[in-house]
């Protein structure tokens, strides 16, 4: 019991920097819209994507990522187990850089690679950035985590 309590203490420890809420609400909101789209949109952004980049069974890997993109980007935004949130959405990060933008950078060059690798480099470390300080304060975590303490 006393190694769970401190493994749920550590997953939910948090800054308690209220300032996190605004990583939280951009990190999140970015996730849920794109795996939202990835069902609006199938032929455009969901299995038409992942065949033209290359995936064998396209479909079931757009709706794998765009299902973790709706419940890790509603999890980060009210802030509940983000750390846990954060790791399959750096997973699939990693493989958009490696399906999508190394591809770029092989054939198109650095400077192309640069603008198509703008917002996924900032997301990343957006998401890094959670995984190492937390939720903040504004956050379900930071209200748990202050109930387990006490």
């Amino acid at each position: 019991m006393k190694t769970l309590k401190r493994f749920s203490a550590n997953i939910l420890r948090t800054e308690n920097d209220n300032r996190a809420i605004l990583v939280r609400l951009t990190v999140g909101l970015i996730f849920l819209t794109e795996g939202v789209q990835k069902f609006l949109f199938p032929d455009l952004l969901g299995t038409g994507r992942f065949l033209s980049i290359g995936f064998s069974d396209p479909a079931f890997w757009a709706y794998f990522a765009g299902t973790f993109e709706i419940i890790c980007g509603s999890l980060i935004i009210i802030g509940f187990l983000v750390r846990l949130a954060t790791i399959p959405l750096i997973i699939i990060m990693i493989t958009a850089f490696i399906t999508t933008k190394i591809p770029i950078l092989v054939h198109k060059g650095i400077w192309p690679w640069a603008h198509e690798y703008r917002t996924d480099f900032a997301m990343t470390l957006l998401l890094i950035y959670i995984l190492i300080y937390g939720a903040g304060g504004f956050s379900a975590d930071s209200k748990i985590s202050e109930n387990i303490n006490n």
